[in-house]
């Protein structure tokens, strides 16, 4: 039998038990039923071999077997002793599960069905805070709130994506913030552009605050944080408009109140300008630039708080990497602070505040214990509003507030997402915005001058008038200079240039004035008026400037005939006085108006010259006879222009120095034109010495020439010569100085020695003591006692001995 035998297998069975003889029937009979007891008989065969072999297993086996049946009483002892201990130990698990673990587990699954219940209370109770942003947003923008309106939304903005996310009743309520904050810009920037027009259109009294400080702080702060960085144009635009209306309004004030100009017939600003005298305009442009100040002021005032504004913001920027390190230093030594109360309303109050604080000292009692009681159940979640830290005052989260220049206290938000780089150019736009203010006002001005300036109505003003009108201006230009902090180049540009062609109506002026004074001069000494002596005695101290009129009830003194300066006297033409008083002009002009400095310098090296040339053509040069009609040109004119011109070469160095202090020192080099004048001058007045040193030359020629020595003694043509050495020093001596007539004769002597000299050698008369030696003796010594009886030449020494030939 095979070891693997098994009868459920098909073909084993088969074999064994051939049914396929059983299953026919029909025929065979007999057959079938033999074979049928066969395998009956053999199938009892087998079964007996079968009991035989499990005898002979059991025979094998019995001992084990009933080894086994006796070892089952002791198993089953130790089954039922072991179900007895189980159940005894069921029962005291049950006893201790009752005594020690199922209230314990109670409290834990109370105190979190508790947090559960706070957070849904928080939550809930922070929907229905985020519910009222939009009526409390509108309550904000009604008081103009935009600062606080764009917190609330930004804050309202954050719950929503963080603690509220995926709401669906607020599922609109992003897009709906968004709209909202949208509609703040709009109206910040309409605030803004009504706050600038009510700020410059204010009345321009002597009142230079801020208007409404805390409202426009936090209007810039709204615009910044809403990165509106050109907010400032519109301040400039409102600017232009207000200046352009300063100016229309006070020419209609001054307009009403002259009666002269019918406004209803003359409709135009620039007509009505046109036609006020100076007087009135003057006062206009004063007005006007007393308006454009307090104007400027104001708007300093408003831009310094505006920049103010923007430098805190940048300064917060600067430190908030420091702030950013503190404040991550300190959370990692602070208990963890629950994130709900981070979100800040527009009262500076937390979201969270809104909490009760009785059921949060409650909430934290109870944590602090559950902690103590189970340190190993879940921690609160950070949704919970249970921890100690969410009491906490709202003031120790707040952000970091600063104060501007006029003590409004302002909070630097920590979302205002600024480039250091873009609030610097933001700076810098509003510091131009000042300078383009000065320059508005400077264009406005210009403008009002360049209108009245047509038809030649500046030009025509006298001295006094544009003085007047020059200082006004500088004074505004400095002003707005002071004020602005930097130059505005316009309207002293405008200056400059009407400056100029008052420099050039000044000049022609006064030179066609001395030009008409040289062709009526006829070169006599004039008297000398009180005035000029006043006015000489004026620049005595070095320091040119006219004295003023003095009244006329004051007692009159009676004219001079010298002019004395610094003790000497001068004689003087009336043309020489007006010189002088114009050359006075001249440097006051530079004091009252510098710009014109060397314009000025020009102008009077020409006049100088003028004066020089044209005197020179008509006395040296005779013009006078045909212009005036004198009869002949006398040594006495010829001395009086003489010292006419010593007279302005003394005031030469006065006039240098008085340009040389108001000239920079790259201009030195204009003055140069006072030392080729002082030549010139100096040149004519030698040329004048030698003329009257011909005069007699010619007169001595023409005497001398018919000498004879002969009696009598003295002869005619020495008591002639003496004669007219006596009429030579008669004419020039009241009029040139002692020194100078000293001089003067003794050059003429010098050719009186000549003449002589050379007609005694003709007439062959020598120093031998003869007859004809004497007689030459005691003319000379008559024309030597007559020459030296003349008053101031008593000293001179004639050294006559030079008549004679030297011997050899």
């Amino acid at each position: 039998m095979k070891p693997d035998f098994a009868l459920e297998d098909s073909l084993t069975f088969n074999a064994v038990l051939p049914w396929s003889h059983f299953s026919t029937a029909g025929g065979k009979g007999n057959r079938d039923a033999a074979s049928s007891k066969l395998l009956q008989e053999k199938l009892s065969h087998y079964l007996d071999i079968v009991e035989v072999n499990i005898a002979h297993q059991i025979s094998l086996r019995s001992e084990a077997f009933f080894h086994a049946m006796t070892s089952q009483h002791e198993l089953q002892d130790y089954l039922r002793k072991t179900s007895q201990a189980v159940k005894l130990l069921r029962e005291k698990i049950s006893k201790i599960d009752k005594v020690m673990c199922e209230g314990s587990l109670r409290v834990l699954r109370l105190s979190l069905t508790r947090n559960n219940c706070i957070k849904a209370y928080n939550k809930l109770k922070l929907m229905a805070t985020v519910h009222q942003t939009q009526p409390t947003v509108q309550l904000l923008l009604s008081t103009s709130e935009f600062v606080g309106a764009l917190d609330l939304i930004a804050t309202t903005q954050e719950v929503l994506q963080q603690e509220l996310q995926g709401i669906h009743s607020f599922r609109h309520l992003g897009s709906q913030l968004c709209e909202l904050e949208k509609l703040i810009d709009k109206m910040m920037i309409a605030e803004f552009s009504t706050y600038a027009r009510n700020d410059l259109n204010r009345p321009l009294e002597d009142d230079c605050q801020i208007l409404e400080e805390e409202r426009l702080v936090s209007l810039v702060f709204g615009l910044l944080k809403q990165r509106k960085l050109n907010f400032y144009e519109i301040y400039g635009d409102e600017m232009i408009i207000t200046a352009k209306n300063i100016i229309k309004q006070c020419v209609v004030n001054t307009v009403s109140q002259i009666e002269e100009i019918d406004t209803e017939v003359v409709v135009k600003l620039a007509d009505q300008i046109r036609m006020m005298n100076f007087p009135q305009w003057f006062d206009l442009l004063k007005d006007i630039f007393s308006k454009f100040t307090i104007f400027l002021k104001r708007i300093k005032a408003t831009l310094n708080t505006i920049r103010s504004v923007v430098l805190l913001v940048l300064d917060k920027n600067q430190r908030t990497r420091d702030l950013e390190d503190t404040l991550q230093k300190n959370s990692v030594k602070d208990s963890p602070v629950d994130t709900e109360v981070a979100y800040l309303t527009h009262e500076g109050m937390f979201i969270s505040d809104a909490f009760g604080e009785g059921d949060l000292s409650l909430v934290a009692a109870d944590t602090t214990s559950q902690r103590n009681t189970s340190p190993n159940s879940e921690p609160c979640s950070s949704d919970s509003v249970s921890e100690p830290e969410c009491t906490t005052d709202s003031s120790s989260s707040k952000e970091p507030s600063s104060v501007t220049p006029g003590g409004v206290e302002m909070m630097i938000s920590d979302d205002m997402k600024l480039t250091e780089l873009e609030l610097g150019r933001l700076a810098n736009n509003i510091q131009e915005l000042l300078y383009n203010a000065s320059d508005i006002c400077h264009d406005r001005s210009v403008k009002l001058l360049m209108a009245r300036a047509k038809g030649g109505f500046l030009e025509k003003l006298n001295s006094n008038e544009f003085v007047a009108l020059s200082r006004l201006m500088e004074g505004f230009i400095l002003d707005t200079e002071q004020i602005c902090g930097r130059k505005s180049m316009s309207l002293r540009g405008a200056l400059q240039s009407q400056a100029n062609k008052f420099v050039n109506r000044f000049h022609e002026e006064r030179k066609t004035k001395l030009s008409l004074l040289l062709d009526n001069e006829r070169w006599k000494q004039a008297e000398v008026p009180a005035e000029f002596q006043d006015l000489v005695d004026s620049v005595s101290d070095g320091r040119i400037s006219l004295p003023e009129k003095k009244p006329t009830g004051t007692e009159e003194r009676k004219p001079t005939e010298f002019l004395i300066v610094e003790g000497q006297k001068y004689a003087t033409v009336g043309t020489v006085l007006l010189l002088i008083r114009i050359i006075l002009e001249y440097c006051q002009c530079v004091d009252n108006i510098p710009s014109i400095t060397t314009d000025m310098l020009t102008r009077l090296s020409d006049l100088l010259k003028y004066f020089n040339s044209r005197s020179c053509q008509l006395v040296l040069g005779a013009g006078a006879l045909q212009v005036v009609g004198l009869k002949t040109i006398t040594t006495k004119n010829l001395a009086l222009s003489s010292r006419c011109l010593q007279l302005i070469v003394h005031y030469i160095p006065i006039i240098r120095a008085h340009f040389e202090a108001r000239l920079q020192p790259k201009q030195f080099s204009m003055l140069r034109h006072f030392d080729h004048i002082t030549k010139d001058y100096h040149d004519h007045i030698a040329e004048i010495s030698a003329k009257l040193v011909a005069i007699m030359d010619s007169l001595f020629d023409k005497l001398l020439s018919k000498y004879e020595v002969k009696a009598p003694v003295p002869s005619a043509c020495f008591r002639n010569i003496c004669k007219q050495m006596a009429k030579m020093h008669e004419a020039i001596y009241d009029l040139l100085p002692e020194e100078q007539t000293q001089m003067l004769f003794l050059r003429i002597n010098a050719s009186y020695k000549l003449h002589l000299k050379r007609q005694l050698a003709h007439l062959n008369v020598v120093n031998d003591g003869g007859p004809q030696n004497g007689l030459v003796t005691s003319d000379v010594a008559f024309y030597t006692g007559n020459l030296q009886a003349l008053k101031g030449l008593n000293n001179l020494d004639l050294n006559m001995a030079e008549i004679w030939e030297q011997k050899r």
